[in-house]
Order: C-alpha cells, then structure tokens, then sequence
C-alpha cells in the first residue's frame, strides 16, 4: 500500500477518522493520538481491487484505518479469519479495533515494503525461498468448520466466465458464436477437471507480490486474505510464481514450482506424485487464474472505473498462450485467441505486445540457484 499525493475528503472518511480518534483513547493509552477534538490526520493509501479504502494515521506507531463497507465487503470476516490466521503462525494484521456494523477497522501497519519492489534477479531465489515457507506454513492450517468456503467447479467455472463476458463481450464488443462457446467450455472442464483432481488445501487466493509484505528480521507480512478458500495445492503458488505483475524465465519457474511439491510432500501436505503430475496441476490451475484475470481487469476498469490494471493485460496473455503451447489439449484455445482476440486487442491504445510482456521488470537475465 502506497501513499497518494491527492486527498479527496469525504462524509464517511471523517466517520471513520472520528471513529478511529475514539478507538485509539480506549485502551491504547502507549499511543501517542491527538486529543479527540483536535484533528487526527488519515492519510489516504493505495487500495486493492475491491471496495475497501486505507489510510495511514498519524499516530506512533502508525496504524491502518480500513474503510470496509458491510454493503460490498464482509468485515466481520475479515477480522475471523486475521485472527485465526495469526493463531496458526501467519503473520496477517493485527486487528487493534473494528466496528463490524460501520465497517471500520483499525489494523497493525505491516509497512510499504510490498515483496514487489524487492525482486531483482539476485534477490528473487532467496526472498521466494521465504515466501514459498510461508505458504507451506499456510497450507498446513485445519479447516475449521464453516470457515473456508470450497473452491469448487462452480466458482471456478464462475470465474473463468469472466472471460467472455468482460473482455471479449464488453471491452473488445465482440459477440462468441455457438462453436466459439463450446470451444471455450471444453478448456474450461479440461482446467475444472485438473482442480478436482489436486489435494485441496487452504488457498489465500491473491498469494502474489503486491499481498507479501517484507519486514527485515521478522517473517512476510502477509494481507488481502479475505477471500480465502479451501481449494487446489497449487492454486496459490502459482499466483505467486506466475504473478500478473513480474515476469521470471519458465525454466527457472518450474525449478521454484518443484522444489516447492518437495517440500510440500515431506511435509505431508501432498502425497508423493511424479513432477509431470505437479507440473501439470501448476500450469492449469495457473491457466484458470489467468482466464479469470483476462476478464477481472477489464471489469475493473469498466464497471469500477479503477484504470490502471489494462497495462497488466499483456503479460496475463502471455502466461496464458504459454502454458496452452504446451499442452495438445489446450492448443485449440490458443490458435483461436490468436486469430481472432489478438487483433482485436491490438487496437487497444494500452496494448503492447505480449511476446515480450514481463521483460522490462526482470530483463529476463540467468537467476542465481
């Protein structure tokens, strides 16, 4: 989370500022806050994808106020399962108070050194080393009952709609013929059948660069967890080593996605499966992620107005024609999008060409075992 330069007040900001003063005199006196009446500062920060805004305030130590609408968001879900996660090793935000009927939350502040701004080619094997312990730390929590929804066929193939719906539909104008659709619904079973297949775990579902938080000396900070599932092993590790938002050589990502069913498999959390096997689960489970982006992001620009996840597009299609060039079964989709969605999107003014998507973050270079 990023400070902005601009400040736009607004009614329910000053509710939450209010509310936030209150909270911090109740119970926190080690803090030093403003009296009530004079005026403690929110400083606004970069938010996520969904509805929730945060700001910074100006106390010491500094914390997160979050401005979670119970209409779009689920705030009381949010503090469940920060707190349950924190009881079993993760390090999410500590949750100082919260309004669960206002939507306000007041949370420790992990810092801006998102994992993101950290990767370079002679920092990636060593700080994805940490995060990967991280998430096997994760994938071995219980599932309490009614606490991690499934991350079924349904909501998957949900996802996957999103596809057609907001980037060939909406954004390109385009409309799918019959045999088009039936092509599309044939890969979708093909990636549902490979998420079935894999031993389901708890599943952070946004397990990426921009979510990992790190703190020198201590472990990942790790947030935008709200979401969490009960679903495919791979499902996670795949949005990190295949992140929408920086590019590593393949070779090199199939060495991190191996070593990681390793450990996964000594730990006890997969059984022992050929590398094919694990490889296969990572590549499709990371095609399904990808569709589900190719359609997310339009939808944000679109429908929430949020304009700046379109440059991000052309590394998502890149992922995307990759892992289908490998696979016979998926190579169908992948000559169709070529012919008849590349030229649509490449008359879009934030278009660049996917071939070379991702090179600009990581030039590509040799990554250090």
């Amino acid at each position: 989370m990023n400070e902005c330069v601009t400040q736009v007040p607004d009614a329910r900001r000053e509710q939450l500022r209010l509310w936030a003063a209150r909270a911090l005199h109740t119970g926190n006196e080690e803090l030093q806050v403003p009296p009530l009446e004079s005026s403690l500062n929110l400083l606004p920060l970069s938010g996520d994808a969904g509805f929730r805004r945060y700001f910074r305030t100006d106390t010491s130590p500094t914390l997160i106020a979050v401005d979670s609408p119970p209409s779009k968001t689920n705030p009381k879900r949010f503090v469940a399962l920060a707190d349950y996660l924190r009881r079993n090793g993760i390090h999410t935000p500590l949750v100082i108070a919260a309004d669960i009927e206002q939507g306000f939350m007041l949370l420790e502040d992990l810092g801006d050194t998102q994992l993101l701004r950290e990767l370079n080619a002679d920092s990636v094997s060593g700080l994805y080393a940490e995060v990967m312990n991280e998430l096997l730390c994760l994938q071995q929590i219980n599932r309490p009952e009614g606490m991690f929804p499934p991350y079924d066929r349904e909501l998957l193939h949900m996802e996957m709609r999103l596809l057609p719906e907001w980037l060939i539909g909406k954004l390109l104008q385009r409309e799918l013929s019959d045999d088009e659709t039936q092509l599309l619904e044939r890969t979708f079973a093909h990636l549902l059948d490979s998420a079935s297949a894999q031993p389901q775990v708890l599943v952070h579902r946004d397990y990426h660069s921009r979510n990992l938080m790190i703190r020198d000396g201590e472990r990942p900070g790790v947030v935008d967890f709200q979401d969490a599932v009960w679903g495919p092993v791979t499902y996670d590790l795949a949005s990190l080593l295949r992140d929408c938002y920086i590019r590593w050589p393949q070779d090199q990502v199939e060495n991190w996605a191996l070593a990681y069913a390793s450990s996964a498999m000594d730990a006890g959390v997969i059984p022992e499966v050929p590398a094919e096997t694990f490889l296969r689960w990572f590549d499709w489970i990371g095609l399904q992620r990808h569709f589900k982006v190719l359609g997310l992001f339009p939808r944000l620009y679109l429908r929430d107005g949020k304009h700046g996840y379109l440059p991000d597009l052309p590394l998502v299609i890149r992922y995307t024609l990759e892992v289908c060039d490998k696979y016979p079964e998926l190579q169908p989709f992948a000559n169709w999008f070529r012919e008849e969605i590349l030229p649509l999107l490449e008359k879009q003014d934030w278009y660049r060409d996917y071939r070379t998507a991702g090179e600009r973050q990581t030039a590509e270079t040799e990554i250090p075992e």
